[in-house]
């Protein structure tokens, strides 16, 4: 079998921990702690994410997307896919070296996502676009953390507080949505999102997609209008 080979690592922002890019022929994986966050044999669950956002809101003018962490760029490409001419879609990610990676060895991965005009990279915390944003975007999607449990970054846990699931509300036009991934689900969570006032949609998905992996968990969460 091919080894794994360490591309690059790079310390994150706020946390003693490093992330690594690492490669074995034509697979990829981003790893922090010996723990695995992505692969790019799995991502069929980060393109459901993005499929069953946009298409709440695929008959928006306009529309305008804000993106929670990068990754390997699937649920990014996916977005674009479903997205008309004149959609916007804002990438928050909190880490310069992912950014690098998806314009260098990963690019190819989602089909360069990166090189489309309707994209804008942010490098920053996603928090703070949701803290200071006010009925801006028709969807917001968070792929940040393992979820409401079993973080890797202490930090994410603002977004799945009430005071995180407001901001995000906030931060949504009228009719807009919610979409978080998980790497499973959470009752307590679900609760939490009506509590807040959205109506919510609890999906599984795969990570391989339709040839099978693992179960994840996808909230759909939808702000009247």
């Amino acid at each position: 079998m091919i080894p794994w080979q360490v591309l690059d690592r790079v310390r994150m922002p706020g946390s003693d921990q490093d992330l690594l890019l690492y490669q074995r022929g034509r697979e990829f994986s981003i790893r922090v702690g010996g723990r695995e966050l992505m692969n790019s044999r799995r991502h069929g669950s980060e393109d459901v994410l993005a499929d069953l956002a946009c298409a709440k809101i695929a008959g928006h003018p306009r529309v305008r997307v804000l993106i929670g962490g990068l990754g390997m760029g699937y649920t990014l490409a996916a977005a674009l896919r479903q997205l008309r001419a004149d959609s916007l879609v804002v990438v928050a990610e909190l880490v310069p070296a992912v950014v690098a990676w998806n314009q260098g060895p990963l690019s190819v991965l989602a089909g360069h996502p990166l090189q489309d005009r309707r994209v804008i990279i942010r490098i920053e915390d996603v928090a703070r676009i949701l803290k200071t944003e006010d009925k801006t975007f028709d969807a917001i999607l968070l792929d940040i953390d393992n979820g409401p449990e079993d973080l890797i970054r202490k930090a994410n846990d603002w977004h799945y507080t009430r005071a995180g699931l407001e901001a995000a509300f906030g931060a949504l036009r009228p009719g807009g949505v919610l979409a978080i991934w998980s790497t499973g689900s959470n009752r307590t969570f679900s609760r939490r999102l009506r509590r807040t006032g959205f109506e919510v949609e609890e999906v599984e998905a795969r990570a391989r997609g339709p040839r099978g992996g693992g179960h994840h968990m996808i909230w759909i969460a939808s702000r009247g209008s």
